[in-house]
């Protein structure tokens, strides 16, 4: 293995839904947890689904670039933030000259590396090596914003492609500085509306391309499966961008707010490290004293109807991701890590 260049051979590994079924209280996604949304779920049951949706989404690009203040030209649509994060590392591996490399940040979605190995993209410890270069705003598992995002943007070479994963920004409990308009234009955006409205099950996202990025643009539409988003992806895409669907999201949040102070004094009490977080979830770390076979705990706590997510697949051993959940769930995990 070249210097600069570190294994990305990992395990795919993810919260939600397991053999078990549905935990009772689940705290090891980071979707919503006051979702779904109401208004959300009344426009689902009325969707028409007895025939295929527009194959070019021309209606929806529209809705979704007027929203964002771009031409429709620059949105493109994708099953999953996930199969976006396939396609582009696809097309820009066919696309470099040369040995391909891509940069992620140290603790981040672990899909990045899976891409990256699927196509035999090498990591690189250095941006200015990368040709793929992926940001989080915020990032999971730790919930917090790149430090060095501007930095990042400033360096940025004509041959490399940037892409801004914003699945988690509509779910920030904290201000926080954003990007200008002029440094978006430069770089991709990726966001994944279903996180926020509590709908995971539901699947569908969609990309901004940076200003001058056409061909590329056209030749991810052209490298797209057929109708990629189906009827129910796309109500909830249109939606996404409804004063009504925004209000609920916008109250939510003040919600998740207070539960995530009670949540973290809960953690506190049981002398649980917490880190800093500006989103719906954040890590904590248990004593060292009282601290147990992560693996064991885990399955304690799930025959408990309680699911954590262990952080070492984030590259974080030891710790646990926990989203924010209502009370009822706070007091379950308390009393459970209490005996």
């Amino acid at each position: 293995m070249s210097a600069g260049v570190i294994s990305i051979v990992q395990a795919r590994v993810h919260g939600g839904t397991d053999a078990l079924g549905k935990a009772r209280y689940d705290f090891s996604t980071n979707s919503n947890a006051l979702g779904p949304c109401p208004d959300m779920l009344e426009l689902l049951r009325v969707t028409d689904c007895s025939s295929y949706p527009d194959p070019d989404y021309h209606e929806l690009r529209a809705s979704l670039a007027l929203w964002h203040g771009v031409n429709a030209e620059r949105i493109v649509v994708a099953a999953s933030a996930s199969e976006f994060i396939f396609r582009i590392t696809q097309t820009v591996a066919a696309n470099s000259l040369g040995r391909t490399r891509a940069w992620w940040p140290a603790h981040s979605y672990t899909d990045y590396a899976m891409a990256a190995r699927a196509h035999g993209l090498a990591q690189t410890a250095n941006p200015a090596q990368a040709n793929l270069i992926w940001a989080c705003d915020p990032a999971s598992p730790l919930g917090c914003s790149q430090d060095n995002l501007s930095a990042q943007l400033e360096q940025l070479q004509a041959r490399q492609t940037m892409v801004l994963d914003c699945a988690y920004q509509p779910l920030c409990l904290q201000v926080q500085p954003t990007l200008s308009v002029q440094q978006k234009d430069q770089i991709w955006q990726l966001w994944s509306p279903n996180k926020a409205l509590g709908l995971t099950g539901i699947r569908g996202a969609y990309a901004i391309a940076p200003l001058g990025a056409e061909a590329l643009v056209s030749t991810l539409r052209q490298s797209a499966f057929s109708w990629p988003l189906g009827a129910h992806a796309v109500t909830m895409l249109q939606a996404w961008t409804t004063p009504q669907v925004q209000a609920w999201l916008a109250q939510s949040l003040l919600s998740l707010s207070e539960w995530k102070e009670r949540q973290i004094d809960l953690c506190r009490k049981l002398n649980w490290t917490v880190l800093p977080s500006v989103a719906n979830f954040y890590c904590a770390t248990p004593p060292l004293s009282d601290r147990i076979d992560s693996a064991e705990l885990l399955k304690r706590l799930r025959l408990d109807g309680i699911k954590l997510r262990d952080t070492t697949s984030f590259g974080l051993p030891g710790s646990f991701r926990l989203r924010v959940m209502q009370p009822e769930a706070q007091d379950a995990l308390y009393l459970a890590l209490s005996r």
